[in-house]
């Protein structure tokens, strides 16, 4: 058997040998899949009815040879255009899996961010533990092909229970959340309210003075949250009625305080901010013509901001003049 081998291998090596070459169609870069369990002859069956080598044979005897007979990896490999048998092999046995990605951008409510999970690439299984709202930290995370659907969640989930722990522990003293879950809840309405860096900061100092002030917060991202049923796209305008439905949770003109739960999953810098809140005297924010937001320190302040919003979108809209806001108008209400 050893001298048979022994031949083999001789073939197998010879300089030029036409066992060590790869196949003439081996042109271009191809992913290949190792099935988890799959062994060494079935993997090389698989090369060889792939057309990435010449004969499953060239495979099995290196791998023999070498000693890692059992050591082929299972996962998603790129093997390179004109890759010979012995490249192939390293590959599988040395080099590293693909790594597929799934992105969940700041502000995503848990509804959305659970749907790109469940529409990402390559995941398997059911996910039957989900966290409450704003407990997965926005971010890229990577995975393999036939990684559990659960496992990757629980990655986002644990992520952000060190993240959220680590803000926490380095929290500033002008704060006014008394627990990381309310750091959760104002950080969430922070990230709805912009997407701007510069003005987290800002946009937390309003709603932190508020709080500390006794005054409603008067957020609209509280009530789309709970009127689009956690989705957080209504598709319109707020109506009056909604204003004024104290019977909503979720409803910040009419509740003290913050809401009973985060509103989206809140990104780093959303949640620094809110333990972190620009030192300013402004209570009040409105959109701003030149694309940044008009923070006010007074309630007559705001209403020539709103004024000047409100000309801007008489501009940009034309002859059709914009609706007044069921908000426009409303003074802030102390608790």
């Amino acid at each position: 058997m050893g001298a048979f081998l022994a031949a083999a291998v001789v073939a197998v090596l010879g300089v030029g040998a036409f066992w060590m070459q790869p196949p003439a169609t081996a042109t271009q870069d191809v992913t290949f899949v190792v099935p988890a369990g799959a062994g060494l002859r079935t993997v090389a069956a698989d090369l060889e009815a792939a057309e990435l080598i010449n004969s499953a044979n060239q495979i099995i005897l290196l791998a023999r040879v070498q000693g890692v007979s059992g050591a082929v990896k299972a996962g998603e490999f790129v093997i390179p255009a004109r890759a010979t048998p012995a490249d192939i092999l390293d590959i599988l046995v040395r080099g590293k899996a693909v790594l597929r990605q799934v992105t969940l951008p700041e502000g995503l409510t848990l509804s959305t961010a659970l749907d790109r999970l469940l529409a990402a690439p390559g995941l398997t299984g059911d996910l039957v533990r989900l966290p409450d709202e704003g407990r997965i930290l926005p971010d890229t995370y990577a995975y393999q092909l036939d990684d559990e659907r659960q496992a990757v969640l629980d990655r986002m989930v644990a992520a952000m229970d060190r993240a959220l722990a680590k803000a926490w522990a380095a929290r500033s003293d002008r704060t006014v959340v008394q627990t990381p879950e309310e750091a959760l809840i104002l950080a969430s309405i922070i990230e709805k309210e912009t997407a701007r860096a510069d003005e987290r900061g800002l946009v937390a100092s309003v709603y932190s003075n508020r709080l500390a002030q006794g005054i409603r917060l008067q957020a609209d991202p509280t009530l789309v949250y709970f009127l689009s049923q956690g989705t957080g796209r209504l598709g319109r305008g707020l109506r009056r009625s909604e204003l004024d439905d104290a019977s909503n949770p979720y409803n910040t003109y009419q509740r003290d305080g913050l809401p009973p739960g985060p509103i989206a999953n809140p990104g780093r810098e959303a949640i620094d901010a809110a333990l972190h809140p620009a030192v300013t005297d402004f209570l009040f924010f409105v959109a701003g013509c030149d694309g940044k937001t008009a923070f006010a320190a007074t309630y007559a302040e705001h209403q020539l901001n709103v004024a000047a919003w409100r000309a801007c979108e008489h501009l940009r809209f034309g002859p059709v003049v914009p609706k007044p806001r069921p908000t426009d108008g409303i003074p802030p209400a102390q608790q």
